[in-house]
Formats: structure tokens, sequence, C-alpha cells
């Protein structure tokens, strides 16, 4: 609709409100077909009576390896002390058995970075798949609770 400076200046008031209703009636109707169409596509299936067999799952699960680093710098496999030439032979040992074992490493808190460091680096050397930090729960020291 066009208005023009000379249909302002007439005084007529009257102001058009219609809505065009075709195109939502357009789109409802689209709609409307659309799932009148896809539901029983959805709701479909075909009746089946499937065999029973009985199977069971043989999970193989991974040996866990704990190395621990005391505060002096100590390494320990499964709680009893290694040496590093020990520790590399152990942990290429370790890499050749099927399912590879899971490495965890506990440091303790006081002991330096290096040391645990170097108990790292021999596990990526020997190509350790899965290696994980044991850690305690409790409190953060100097933090709140």
């Amino acid at each position: 609709m066009a208005a023009s400076i000379s249909d302002l200046d007439d005084g007529d008031d009257a102001d058009v409100s219609d809505i065009n209703m075709t195109p939502l009636v357009d789109v409802m109707l689209v709609l409307l077909i659309i799932f009148i169409i896809t539901v029983p596509v959805l709701t479909h299936s075909v009746k089946l009576d499937l065999p029973r067999a009985q199977t069971e799952v043989n999970r193989v699960e991974p040996r866990t390896v704990t190395i621990s680093v005391d505060a002096l710098g100590r390494v320990h496999w499964d709680d009893k002390p290694v040496t590093e030439a020990e520790l590399d032979a152990r942990l290429t040992a370790a890499t050749a058995q099927q399912p590879q074992p899971e490495l965890h490493i506990r440091g303790d808190r006081k002991a330096e970075y290096e040391a645990v460091l170097q108990v790292m680096a021999a596990a990526q050397r020997a190509g350790v798949l899965k290696l994980g930090f044991v850690t305690d729960p409790g409190a953060i020291a100097g933090g709140a609770q």
C-alpha cells in the first residue's frame, strides 16, 4: 500500500490493519502434510522373532602396575624397590604383554619433580600406552577444605 503526501493531508485517520494470512496457511498446510507422511514411516517396524543365544563377554582386565616415587627419589615397582635399569627392563617387559598393563605413578608430594619426570620419560621410551597419576583426595595444603 502506497501513501502519498496528499493522502496524509486529507485528515483521513483510517489505518489499514489487515494481515495477509495466505502465507501462514500455506506453511501450516505444508507442515501438516509432512507430518502426515513421516509419522507412519517412523513408527513402522518389521516384527521379527530373533533367535536367542547364550553369550558371555570375554573381557580381559588389564593388570595395574603401581610405580611409587618416595620423598628421597627412590623408585618402587609394586612396593618393591628397583633401580633405573630394572625399571627400564620391567617397563619394556610390561609393554610387550597383551593387554598392556595400566601404569599408575604415585609421587610423594615432597619428591623432586625431576624424579617423577624420569619415571615418566622411562615409561614413554618403553612405549607405555596407559599412564595415570595417583593422588590423595585429602585437603589441599594452604587452601580451603
